[in-house]
């Protein structure tokens, strides 16, 4: 095969470059300016992106046990160019020398044939690089030979073998697409090698083939590429950090083409001195605007171009099929514009007689219907109508849209095409901001990001405050963001001023990019919901920057796995932070987070309220560490959560100086499911006698303790000085002794205790005797009760219930969920309930009442004005009962 004559063909032009079509191939080629696309490899963590590239991908594939090589991305990823420069490599002798023959073919080319022919007469006539005689030695080697298809996803017929009769003769004549469907499933030329490419969507399989996804470029490359373009490094700096930045098509810049469009609609505003474009739209004006200025044509002349590209573009969604024949075009009205200027915006492939059109690029085609909809004065098709009949077909129509019904985002086209119709721009705006609103009062978060998106098209602020009203469900968990969408949040939240609630409810990778985009957000938000997501260290670094001096006041980063590298990160920006509450259960924080967390609770501007630290093993180590920054006078903590925190006894001496020494404004301590131990106990006990101290509410559930402790408790509840509150001591066993000894001080006259908690706590009848008297007394506070999981029975509760119906009990709430009550206790329950005037709620789950209960029940909870709510589920009841359940809302079963 003559390399020189493929050399030579490739390294022409064989078409005239345009802003919409991307730099030519052999321009790239020749001014050795090509960069390999990647493949999903790149995206794995310290891989090498060479190893990573397209080239390698089809290089090892051609190399192994495959004959076929796919490559599917979407449009403008870089397939042309690297199919390209595939066969120039071979041909010069630098790749693939394996491979004696190399065919490349295109189907925008190949779609003019339309009579039979066969294998031989494809490669003689229709390639043209191989002389007559060397067929007979290719086709007796046909593992030397490569045949490259690029476009695969043009081609109009189907390669399914199952609508073909397949043939296995090179001399047979056959339809194109049977040919290559031969080809491609191997029983024409079996043993020859092949690559296709194809955009994304609908590829086809093909037996001993495997499939490489094209990504086109990620940042580092978008880097080398902008930097290569732009001959002053201060304007490659600024073009790329712009496109970084702004526009909201970050995503999208993964196209080389779209890159090389990006950069000369840049480099030509930079020339001019204007402003560069702030969104996707902008940017699409600024290239249309550019396109019809190269045309020279009249006013009116470029208003009927761009209303026959619209009619083309909304054929070609809604025929779903990228390309036209003359006669469809000319019945768009066409015929009046010269070759020049429908190739400024369509490809034009074949020959002169047989010649088929596409747009170059999708993106513009949605931009053209949308500018076109806008201008057609000959329909009164409405703006939801129309959006329907595309819908799932031209994804940016409605963004396009939103942003031409600004006038001052459509006035530079209004220059060159005439003003648009005002009619359809009000219907528009109408349907959008109805739509909008119904959208933002419902749950789905992808439906937010959509009137997020369309709202930052708009680029008009009055617009989000209008239809951003105090109903509209802001907050809802947007976990998982794109870069787009935080682009737009970002947008819609610097609009409104300020923000409820960020929720990013289990985002599973915030990126630094995504977190660097979100900062003004961040700083605008009051409340930042990161549960269970996955930050990045860079992503840590850009949300502690948002909490310095932003109006933050609650963080919740709960199972976030947040680690103390990145809390020490975190901490640069709480130190200066407005933060009142922050909640780090479960984020794998040891001892060497504490020093950090102390100088953030005695910096200068702390205002830290309420400390959530469940879950993380601190230890007496770390916990005295915390306790020391408890003694500043700085320090504003009222209330430390600390279940399962590795603490024992040996830090309680610690808590207890802080309590006493006169700084800590702690209020509420929770220690549930540490071992405290009676020691530990003990020197709390004394602090809370201490006429320093301040705490109102502590937790001890499930802390191995027993009834020793209760003398200690008693001793400080006893105490003139002691302001407790509330006393969780559940999961324990006092027993009945230890449980005695709390009665005794709960009588006390001005014992504050208002909340206590004594589940399972190994209680007896003579206890609940005692808990009754108490209630009774008029002395007691007691407002809320728990005493579930004891075993004590109808007899036992009734000491309750009596305690209940008394006027001097003042008890609110009362949990006696699992003390095998039986229907005997029905009358006594009912008698209370109704005499008293305080009780609202009662837990009563987990017990034996049955269906005999329920009519009393329910009449006395329907007759209850104070009653709130009663809780009786898991009980005995049957099906029977529930209908009479559901008479009454108040009753949970």
């Amino acid at each position: 095969m003559d390399k020189d004559s493929v050399l030579t063909h490739f390294l022409k032009a064989k078409a005239v470059s345009t802003l919409l079509g991307g730099e030519l191939s052999v321009s790239v080629i020749n001014s050795k300016k090509y960069i390999s696309p990647l493949t999903p490899e790149a995206q794995v963590t310290d891989r090498n992106v060479e190893d990573a590239s397209l080239d390698r991908a089809i290089h090892t594939a051609l190399c192994d046990e495959y004959r076929g090589v796919i490559l599917v991305g979407p449009e403008g990823s870089g397939k042309t160019t690297a199919l390209e420069k595939l066969v120039v490599d071979w041909a010069k002798g630098e790749h693939l020398q394996n491979f004696s023959y190399v065919f490349h073919f295109r189907f925008r080319e190949l779609n003019s044939i339309n009579e039979t022919l066969s294998l031989e007469t494809l490669m003689l006539h229709h390639h043209g690089h191989i002389p007559p005689e060397s067929v007979p030695l290719l086709l007796q080697k046909p593992e030397d030979v490569l045949f490259v298809f690029d476009d695969l996803d043009q081609c109009k017929q189907s390669l399914d073998p199952s609508v073909h009769t397949l043939c296995s003769d090179p001399s047979q004549a056959a339809s194109l697409s049977c040919l290559v469907a031969s080809l491609l499933h191997g029983s024409l030329l079996k043993g020859a090698a092949f690559v296709v490419a194809t955009r994304t969507g609908g590829c086809p399989n093909f037996p001993t083939s495997t499939q490489v996804e094209v990504l086109g470029f990620l940042k580092p490359q978008r880097e080398a590429y902008v930097n290569g373009f732009f001959t002053d490094p201060a304007a490659a700096t600024k073009a790329r950090m712009h496109m970084e930045r702004t526009l909201g098509f970050y995503d999208i810049c993964t196209s080389p083409r779209f890159c090389w469009t990006v950069c000369s609609v840049y480099k030509s505003l930079m020339d001019a001195g204007a402003d560069l474009p702030e969104t996707l739209s902008q940017l699409y004006v600024d290239i249309l605007v550019h396109l019809i200025q190269t045309l020279s044509l009249t006013k009116a002349c470029n208003r009927e171009l761009v209303l026959s590209l619209g009619k083309m573009a909304s054929h070609c969604f809604l025929e779903q099929h990228p390309s036209c024949t003359k006669e469809e075009i000319d019945s768009f009205g066409f015929q009046q514009f010269t070759t020049t200027s429908v190739g400024a915006f369509l490809q034009v492939d074949g020959p002169s007689d047989r010649r088929v059109f596409s747009f170059y690029s999708q993106l513009m085609q949605e931009f053209l219907l949308a500018v076109s909809s806008f201008l057609d004065k000959s329909t009164s098709e409405g703006a939801e109508k129309m959006l329907e009949k595309h819908k799932g077909r031209a994804k940016f129509l409605d963004v396009f849209m939103s942003a031409l019904s600004q006038p001052v985002q459509r006035r530079p086209l209004e220059n060159l095409l005439g003003e648009m119709n005002s009619d359809r721009i009000a219907d528009f705006k109408s349907w959008f901001k109805s739509s909008s609103e119904m959208t933002l009062k419902g749950w789905h978060k992808d439906k937010h990001h959509h009137c997020f998106h369309l709202l930052y098209q708009a680029q008009n602020e009055s617009l989000v405050r209008e239809i951003l009203t105090p109903s509209a469900r802001i907050g809802i968990s947007y976990g998982d963001l794109s870069l787009q969408d935080c682009v737009a949040l970002n947008y819609v939240v610097t609009c409104l001023g300020e923000m409820e609630e960020l929720n990013l409810y289990r985002t599973t990778n915030l990126t630094e990019m995504e977190a660097e985009r979100l900062v003004p957000t961040m700083r605008l938000s009051r409340k930042i919901n990161l549960s269970d997501c996955c930050l990045s260290p860079g992503a840590v670094r850009h949300v502690a920057s948002a909490l310095s001096g932003g109006l933050t006041k609650e963080l919740d980063l709960s199972q976030s796995r947040l680690g103390d590298e990145k809390f020490k990160i975190l901490c640069t920006g709480l130190r200066d932070s407005k933060l009142q509450k922050l909640k780090l259960v479960v984020c794998k924080l040891t001892e060497a987070s504490c020093e950090d967390l102390a100088s953030v609770l005695t910096s200068n501007n702390s205002q830290l309220c309420v400390l959530d630290m469940r879950y993380n093993q601190i230890g007496d180590e770390g916990f005295t560490i915390l306790c020391k920054a408890l003694h500043g006078h700085r320090c504003t903590l009222q209330d430390i959560q600390l279940q399962n925190c590795g603490l024992t006894a040996a830090s309680m001496e610690a808590l207890s100086a802080a309590l006493c020494s006169g700084q800590s404004e702690l209020r509420k301590v929770d220690l549930m499911q540490n071992t405290t131990g009676l020691s530990g106990v003990e020197a709390l006990c004394k602090s809370l006698q201490h006429p320093l101290c301040k705490l109102q509410s502590l937790n001890f559930f499930d802390n191995e303790l027993t009834g020793e402790c209760c003398a200690h408790l008693m001793e400080a509840l006893m105490s003139e000085h002691c302001s407790l509150s509330e006393l969780d001591l559940s999961v324990n066993e006092l027993g009945q002794e230890g449980a005695l000894l709390l009665c005794k001080a709960l009588s006390r006259p001005g014992c504050p205790m208002e909340k206590l908690r004594l589940t399972r706590c190994e209680l007896t009848q003579p206890v609940f005797k005692e808990l009754g008297s108490v209630l009774r007394s008029g002395t007691s506070k007691l407002k809320s009760l728990s005493v579930g999981m004891n075993k004590v029975g109808d007899q036992g509760v009734k000491h309750l219930w009596d305690a209940v119906a008394h006027p001097n009990c003042l008890l609110e709430e009362l949990d006696v969920e699992m003390t095998c009550l039986t229907d005997a206790c029905t009358e006594d329950m009912c008698a209370a309930i109704r005499a008293s005037k305080t009780l609202k709620s009662l837990e009563l789950r987990n017990n034996s009442l049955t269906n005999a209960s329920v009519p009393a029940l329910v009449q006395v909870m329907q007759d209850s004005e104070n009653m709130l709510e009663m809780n009786v589920k898991y009980n005995d009841f049957g099906d029977e009962v529930f209908d009479l359940l559901d008479e009454c809302e108040k009753i949970r079963y």
